[in-house]
């Protein structure tokens, strides 16, 4: 089965591939921190195809920021993964992608640090 591929854009010059799935976790984390005026990094790892690495960007609420996604259906939305990549971009180190957890938000551990995870294509 092949996955939808929406890009995550960042003041028109950076773009990026991401799930269409994970691409509405992310936004719903992302623009819920703008919303209430907070800044904070959001980093994830490069594809091979780009050269690898990984690129940091700084989102703050007068940023140009799209969703684009490939998919018209509305993905399922995990609240444990919400919670878990919250947790992140709540941290010093910033949003970064995680794998979905399997458990449901209120038995993830309070406290322990996130793993820092690859980008799901």
């Amino acid at each position: 089965m092949e996955t939808d591929m929406g890009k995550f854009i960042y003041d028109s010059a950076t773009k990026v591939e991401f799930e269409d799935r994970l691409l509405a976790h992310l936004q719903t984390v992302i623009m819920s921190k703008v919303r209430r005026g907070e800044s904070f990094t959001f980093t994830w790892k490069d594809d091979l195809s780009t050269g690898g690495g990984r690129t940091t960007v700084y989102i703050h609420p007068h940023a140009s920021i799209q969703f684009k996604y490939h998919g018209s259906r509305e993905p399922h939305i995990n609240p444990a993964w919400l919670h878990a990549l919250s947790f992140n971009a709540n941290s010093t180190r910033g949003l970064y992608v995680v794998s979905e957890p399997d458990t449901i938000a209120h038995d993830l551990p309070r406290g322990n640090e996130m793993v820092f995870g690859e980008v799901i294509r």
